[in-house]
């Protein structure tokens, strides 16, 4: 563009936001603050309802377990989830392996409480408390007892396994009950099965900030790096047996 050219393109736009100025000078000429200010407001769409008592799953929530009964898990082979129930928690039946929704899931709030054993005699790093939180069966969101207790970071409670470690160490003590917020955006592929945008998570244990909506670089891998190698939809939500005695309670999620 040559000078003069530009010149007058620059006047001409300043002239178009001067008028725009203008336009809305006269729109609010003998307005009162009040009405000033209703010219941004919008009324419509409004959200819904959703309640929320303290303590207890969201009202538009989707209850995974409460205590009364394992109905909406099954084992990983399928079948009759074999975990056990004892009071309002149900704990990893050690060998008998993970469990996973009947429910397949893409983007959620999951929520979940969680208890290492609180025997650690002998036990240390990996060996402690150890379980996870699968999103769609393939994205893990490691369970650790990492209070007071060494291993690889991007393995310690609440990494996302191998890929991220976490802001903070905000463990509790073997035996008590944590928390896990979990806010969850699935992979998308296109119609050919290619990517073409990576999953998401933000994790808050026990109430701090300790993923802050990182990028899920792919399948979570013990051996390996991860990588998005198929194509996939929405799918079951999966707790792993990783041959410890872990516990969990107030289960529920919130598809988004």
């Amino acid at each position: 563009m040559n000078t003069p050219t530009r010149m007058i393109w620059m006047t001409c736009s300043s002239l178009v936001a001067l008028s725009a100025v203008a336009d809305e000078s006269t729109a609010t000429e003998g307005l009162d603050p009040r009405q000033q200010a209703a010219k941004t407001e919008v009324w419509e769409p409004v959200p819904p309802v959703v309640s929320a008592p303290e303590g207890q799953a969201p009202s538009d929530a989707i209850v995974l377990f409460d205590g009364s009964g394992l109905e909406a898990w099954e084992a990983d082979e399928g079948g009759p989830a074999m975990w056990r129930l004892e009071g309002d928690a149900m704990t990893v039946e050690r060998g008998s392996g993970g469990i996973r929704t009947r429910q397949d899931f893409c983007d959620v709030q999951l929520y979940l409480e969680w208890r290492a054993p609180a025997e650690i005699d002998g036990m240390q790093g990996q060996d402690r408390g150890n379980s996870g939180v699968f999103l769609q069966e393939r994205y893990e969101i490691q369970v650790l007892d990492s209070y007071d207790n060494a291993t690889y970071p991007n393995g310690q409670a609440a990494s996302v396994y191998k890929q991220h470690i976490p802001l903070v160490n905000a463990s509790r003590p073997p035996g008590e009950w944590q928390s896990y917020d979990i806010l969850y955006t699935a992979p998308r592929f296109d119609a050919s099965g290619e990517l073409t945008s990576p999953a998401y998570v933000t994790v808050l244990h026990n109430g701090v900030l300790v993923q802050h909506h990182v990028e899920i670089q792919g399948t979570t891998e013990w051996i390996g790096e991860p990588d998005y190698d198929e194509a996939h939809g929405c799918a079951p939500i999966y707790l792993q047996d990783h041959d410890a005695a872990v516990s969990f309670r107030n289960i529920w999620v919130r598809e988004l």
